[in-house]
């Protein structure tokens, strides 16, 4: 079990919530990356991806453990997800790409591929299918 000093408690509820959030957030990002004239695009359909990668993490974890990960270390977000469910290790690993593109996505000065911000975007659709199969059981 995580530390209780990086989790907090998290209903079922609280589970839809940030399900809803990662769909809205890959809802976004599929606009953004639509837009193919500004290269700056790529950048925030990516940004957007992780932040949904993000809140399907959450919404896993909020409905299996009734806990979420709470903290500046998004890392051990995915050790949260990765006790939360039997194949919480591949989730984890979809949710660690994610991370680790947090940082280019979010403040890089260098720009995004578009390539790039599709798998984001598939890693983001994956974690979010996932969270939306634990909300429905």
């Amino acid at each position: 079990m995580a530390k209780a000093s990086r989790t907090r408690p998290a209903s079922r509820q609280d589970a839809r919530t940030r399900l809803r959030t990662a769909q809205a957030y890959l809802e976004v990002a599929d606009l953004v990356l639509a837009e193919e004239k500004r290269s700056e695009m790529p950048g925030v359909a990516a940004a957007l991806a992780v932040l949904a990668g993000v809140a399907a993490s959450d919404a896993i974890c909020a409905s299996r453990l009734q806990l979420v990960h709470r903290g500046d270390d998004h890392r051990a977000a995915s050790d949260l997800l990765e006790s939360a469910t039997p194949d919480g290790k591949t989730l984890a690993t979809t949710l660690a790409r994610l991370i680790d593109l947090k940082d280019q996505a979010h403040y890089g000065a260098t720009l995004v591929s578009a390539a790039t911000a599709r798998r984001a975007c598939q890693w983001a659709t994956r974690l979010t299918t996932r969270a939306r199969e634990e909300c429905e059981r």
